[in-house]
């Protein structure tokens, strides 16, 4: 691996343990409208587009009206089920950014959704570019051509870093390197191991000792 200048974030169990928080708020906008109840499993199977693409997904009545739901309740909700980032992101950002490396978020949130957890979690400021996702699903390859493009970076040189199998294929599939990040407890290690990312760590502090060594 050549030496990377580039590191591109994913959020919702990457940087946060936000995936309990958007769970809740999808359940508590959408179940008025459904009329019944959602399970995790059902509402995490969503995932993938943007917050109104995963509320149209459920087909409600107004999807318009869920969506400003969720918002609501992700904003009231996230004090109390997620005030912090991960323990030690704060100190790694920190870190790469001193050392000249450049950070980037390639998500599937929408923006309002990712600049309000950024920015209650005090990180905003580390990242040059913010790419979101979109309502007909996601667009992660092309989010991290763009930033490599922005940065004037080499494919070899970036690293994503997602909880998710699909950010492992989506990375592949942009030509850069890819670890997972298994610290969530919304990970599924075994699934990531399955998709042969460039590593798979249970824990910011040994992820941040095994990337200090590639910058």
């Amino acid at each position: 691996m050549q030496k990377l200048k580039a590191v591109i974030f994913d959020i919702d169990g990457t940087l946060a343990n936000t995936v309990p928080l958007c769970i809740q708020a999808f359940r508590q906008a959408l179940e008025p409208q459904l009329h019944r109840p959602l399970s995790d499993e059902e509402i995490k199977a969503a995932f993938g587009p943007d917050e109104e693409g995963t509320i149209a997904s459920f087909n409600p009545p107004d999807v318009k009206n869920a969506t400003n739901n969720f918002m609501r309740y992700y904003e009231a909700l996230h004090e109390e089920m997620c005030p912090e980032p991960f323990n030690g992101i704060k100190d790694l950002l920190r870190t790469l950014k001193s050392n000249g490396v450049r950070l980037a978020i390639a998500t599937g949130k929408g923006k309002d959704c990712s600049l309000l957890s950024l920015q209650r979690f005090d990180i905003l400021l580390y990242f040059g570019i913010i790419e979101n996702g979109a309502r007909e699903g996601s667009r992660k390859p092309q989010a991290i051509q763009q930033i490599v493009n922005a940065f004037g970076v080499q494919k070899e040189e970036t690293l994503y870093v997602g909880d998710a199998p699909g950010d492992i294929k989506e990375s592949r599939k942009a030509g850069i390197h890819v670890v997972a990040a298994a610290w969530a407890g919304s990970a599924d290690k075994k699934k990531l191991e399955e998709e042969h990312p460039d590593g798979i760590f249970d824990s910011v502090k040994d992820f941040a000792r095994w990337l200090y060594e590639k910058v």
